[in-house]
């Protein structure tokens, strides 16, 4: 099978830590031809069908130059075997134009995962609000006063923007309300963005676990993201210590409920992000902690995804 992976530009792959890098060297493994491309090289002609300029790569297992491009060329998404979107956040136009782009090629044909009308219908904060049975009191809201409001009655509160990811963005107001005017303002832009506002959990001492779900099925492992000194975030990219470790009982709870929901409407991979027992994100864009949790615990991540997508596309 020849699978695309869309992604950000591969030169800046991190390989000792990024999971479409895991996903990319468990399909050569097993025999899958691998090519690339960025959401900028994808166009849609007038009469034609949706096409992309890629590159096909080999992995080289040199951990400095780790591939080498075999071919360049234009070709129609539907002729390959599966489309893999990976594009990390912001969620913006730019990726909503991307997903009615990558839409057209699935009625050409082509395999895509996630499902693009999928990730546009789950965008990563906002997705929670469906489950309210799993996740903290939250508001989302342009409203200043609303936001005080929220403060008032919750006292310790974190705010965040609705496109950010790695943490960017986030922000802890504690019951004195230190620059709490200036945050809100950063943040809502005078009333022209939306934030999210949640009552601060003091589980996230223990970690944001990320937990993942594979074709509506849990991994049995989930990584911590423990924050560190002073900080209050636990995501990877802001500093936190990544602790793998197995499921709870309450992230069981959460993934068997929410996996088969979330897989039967196209997305294949999920991370569901859990402080303590409350569900705070639901992240479908491009997903991570492969490599995390393999090296930690020995279960192949990457191994159980790409068993999902040959099953999933009959390869």
């Amino acid at each position: 099978m020849q699978i695309l992976f869309v992604a950000d530009p591969v030169e800046h792959f991190k390989i000792y830590k990024d999971t479409t890098f895991a996903m990319m060297r468990e399909a050569q493994r097993r025999g899958h031809g691998i090519a690339v491309c960025e959401p900028r090289h994808i166009s849609w002609q007038r009469g034609e069908r949706v096409t992309a300029d890629v590159r096909r790569i080999q992995l080289t297992g040199d951990a400095q130059h780790w591939f080498s491009v075999q071919k360049e060329e234009r070709v129609a998404l539907a002729e390959f075997g599966a489309v893999l979107m990976r594009k990390d956040p912001p969620f913006d136009a730019e990726y909503i134009y991307s997903t009615h782009l990558l839409e057209q090629a699935e009625r050409d044909g082509a395999k895509v995962i996630n499902k693009p009308g999928a990730l546009r219908d789950h965008p990563e904060k906002l997705a929670i609000m469906e489950f309210p049975q799993f996740i903290g009191p939250t508001l989302v809201t342009r409203d200043a006063a609303q936001i005080r409001r929220f403060h008032e009655e919750h006292k310790d509160i974190i705010l965040k923007p609705l496109d950010g990811m790695g943490g960017m963005g986030i922000f802890r107001v504690k019951s004195d309300g230190l620059n709490f005017g200036s945050i809100i303002e950063t943040l809502n832009k005078d009333g022209a963005q939306s934030v999210m506002v949640q009552k601060f959990l003091p589980e996230i001492v223990d970690g944001d676990k990320r937990v993942l779900i594979i074709g509506g099925k849990p991994v049995p492992h989930c990584l911590a993201r423990i924050p560190q000194g002073n900080e209050v975030r636990g995501n990877l990219a802001a500093g936190g210590k990544g602790v793998a470790r197995a499921l709870s009982e309450s992230d069981w709870k959460i993934a068997q409920a929410l996996g088969p929901l979330l897989h039967e409407r196209g997305l294949l991979l999920v991370g569901i992000d859990v402080i303590g027992e409350s569900v705070t994100e639901i992240n479908v864009t491009s997903p991570t902690c492969f490599q995390e949790i393999h090296d930690q615990t020995g279960f192949d991540v990457a191994a159980m995804f790409i068993d999902a997508l040959e099953a999933g596309v009959g390869a």
